[in-house]
C-alpha cells in the first residue's frame, strides 16, 4: 500500500492533524497493517517538503500542539494521477509457502512438504473461519466489509492453491528434484 498517496486521499475530505490521519487510516483499512506514528508525520514532512500538502495552523489548545494539514493543487493533481494508473499483476512469485514448498521437496522426503502443506491449510483454514465471523460484525461499514472480502478472497484462493499442491505433491516432488540434477 502506497501511504503518502492514502495520507492524500485521507487530506483531501479536509484538512486533519498526524493523530487524525493515523486513526483514519486504521479504521479505513482494518486488514491493513496498523500506521505507525512515526510513520505518519515522516510522510507528511516529506508531502510538506514536496509540495503536496501545507500546514493549515497549529493548534494548542492546552493540549500537546497539533499541526493541521492540507492538501495542496499539486497534491490534489498527484493524487489522481495516481487514482489513474492501472496496477499491474506482480511478475514474479514471492510467497513464502511456495518457497518453503520447493525446499521441502528437495531432498525428496514428500512428508516434510506433505506436512508443511497440511499445517498451512488448517492455518488458513482458521483465519478464514476468523473472518468470516468478524464480516458479520462489519456489515455497517463498507470499508470494512470490502477490507475483510479481500482478505477473505486472499485466502480462498491460497486454500485452492494448498489443496491443488497437496494432490499433486509426489509428481511436483519428482520434478523439482529431476530439475536440480539435470542442471548439475
Amino acid at each position: 500500500m502506497s501511504i503518502p498517496y492514502v495520507l492524500l486521499g485521507i487530506l483531501a475530505t479536509g484538512p486533519q492533524h498526524g493523530y487524525e490521519l493515523k486513526r483514519q487510516h486504521d479504521a479505513r483499512f482494518p486488514e491493513a497493517r496498523p500506521l505507525a506514528y512515526g510513520q505518519v508525520y515522516t510522510t507528511l514532512q516529506r508531502l510538506a517538503r514536496d509540495g503536496h500538502i501545507e500546514v493549515l495552523d497549529t493548534q494548542a489548545d492546552g493540549a500537546p500542539e497539533r499541526t493541521r494539514y492540507c492538501v495542496t493543487h499539486d497534491g490534489v493533481k498527484k493524487l489522481r494521477l495516481w487514482l489513474a494508473e492501472s496496477i499491474p499483476p506482480a511478475p514474479f512469485i514471492t510467497n513464502e509457502i511456495f518457497a518453503k514448498l520447493v525446499v521441502a521437496l528437495l531432498d525428496g522426503d514428500r512428508t516434510v512438504a506433505a506436512g508443511m502443506l497440511s499445517r498451512q491449510r488448517d492455518m488458513y483454514k482458521s483465519r478464514v473461519e476468523e473472518l468470516l465471523a468478524r464480516r458479520e460484525a462489519v456489515e455497517s461499514s463498507p470499508a470494512a466489509a470490502l477490507s475483510l472480502d479481500y482478505a477473505f478472497d486472499h485466502l480462498a484462493a491460497d486454500l485452492r492453491w494448498l489443496d491443488t499442491v497437496a494432490e499433486v505433491v509426489d509428481d511436483l516432488g519428482e520434478e523439482i528434484s529431476n530439475t536440480g540434477q539435470r542442471h548439475a
